[in-house]
C-alpha cells in the first residue's frame, strides 16, 4: 500500500469518527462565504453594475462563466470515472469514510438525518417547484417562471442522463433509516438541492425587500449542504458522489441564472 493511499485511509477514518463537527464547521464556512456574498450584492448594486454593461460584453461573459464550470464539472466527472475504473484513491477513501460511519454514528442521528434527507427527495422538490411556479404567474413574473421551471426540471433530467452514463453502484445500507435505489453518481439529492435551493435563493434576491435577503439566502444554503450531505451520513451515497453533485449543481445554477438575468436586460433594452 502507498503513501497517498495510506494517508487518504486515514483521513477517511478521521472524518468518518467525527463527521458531525465536521459537518458544522464545514456549514458554518459555507454561511460566512453566503453571507459575505450577500453584502456584495448589496454593496455592488447588482442591477446598476449589470445595467452598465454593453450586450455583446455581457453575452460574452455569461457564456464564458457558464461554459467554463460546465467544463470544469466535465473534467472532474472524468477524473472520478478514471479513479472509479482503477480502483485508485477516491474508491478506497469513500469506502473506507462509508464503512467508519457506519461503525461510528449514533442512530440518533442516523434518525435526524433520515428525516432531513427527505427535503431533497424528488416528490418534495417536484412539489416545492410547482408551488413556486405557480406563484410566480400568478403574481406575472412569466420570465421568472419560465427560468425557474426550466432551472429545475433541466438539472433534475440532467442527473438522470449522468447516472445512467456513469452506473456506479451505492454503498450497502441496511440501518433502517433510508433506503435508495438506482445507480449512484452523481448524487441527485445533492444537485437537486443545490439547484432547487439555489434557485430559490435567487428569487429571494430579486422579488423579496432586502431585510429578507440575508435570512432567505442562509436558509436556503443551509437546506441544500445539509440535505445533500445527508446522504453520505445514511450511507446511501458515496461522499464522491456528494461532491460531484454539488459540482455539478453549482455548475447548472450558474449557468442558469447568469441566462435568466441576461434575458431580463434584453427585455428591457
Amino acid at each position: 500500500m502507498d503513501d497517498d493511499l495510506t494517508q487518504a485511509l486515514a483521513w477517511a477514518e478521521w472524518l468518518g469518527a467525527h463527521a458531525l463537527p465536521v459537518l458544522a464547521a464545514a456549514l458554518l464556512l459555507v454561511l460566512i462565504a453566503c453571507t459575505a456574498l450577500v453584502v456584495g450584492f448589496h454593496r455592488c448594486g447588482a442591477r446598476t453594475a449589470w445595467g452598465r454593461w454593453p450586450r455583446p460584453l455581457l453575452l460574452g461573459v455569461c457564456l464564458a462563466v457558464g461554459a467554463g464550470l460546465l467544463i470544469a464539472t466535465a473534467s472532474l466527472f472524468a477524473e472520478m470515472l478514471e479513479a472509479f475504473d482503477a480502483e485508485e484513491e477516491i474508491g478506497h477513501f469513500d469506502e473506507r469514510l462509508t464503512a467508519t460511519l457506519a461503525r461510528e454514528l449514533p442512530r440518533s442521528a442516523l434518525r435526524f438525518f433520515g428525516t432531513l434527507t427527505h427535503l431533497g427527495d424528488p416528490w418534495a422538490l417536484t412539489l416545492l417547484v410547482t408551488g413556486v411556479g405557480v406563484l410566480l404567474l400568478a403574481r406575472r413574473h412569466t420570465s421568472l417562471a419560465l427560468g425557474w421551471v426550466v432551472a429545475c426540471a433541466g438539472g433534475g433530467l440532467l442527473n438522470r442522463v449522468l447516472k445512467q452514463i456513469f452506473e456506479r453502484v451505492r454503498p450497502v445500507h441496511d440501518h433502517g433509516f433510508a433506503q435508495a435505489d438506482g445507480y449512484s453518481f452523481p448524487s441527485g439529492h445533492s444537485s437537486g438541492s443545490v439547484v432547487v435551493y439555489g434557485m430559490l435563493a435567487y428569487l429571494c434576491l430579486r422579488l423579496l425587500p432586502p431585510r429578507w435577503h440575508l435570512s432567505g439566502v442562509l436558509l436556503t444554503a443551509t437546506l441544500a449542504f445539509t440535505t445533500g450531505w445527508s446522504r453520505v451520513i445514511l450511507q446511501v451515497h458515496w461522499a464522491s458522489d456528494v461532491i460531484a453533485g454539488f459540482a455539478f449543481g453549482v455548475a447548472w445554477l450558474t449557468l442558469c441564472i447568469a441566462a435568466i438575468e441576461l434575458a431580463r436586460r434584453y427585455a428591457r433594452a
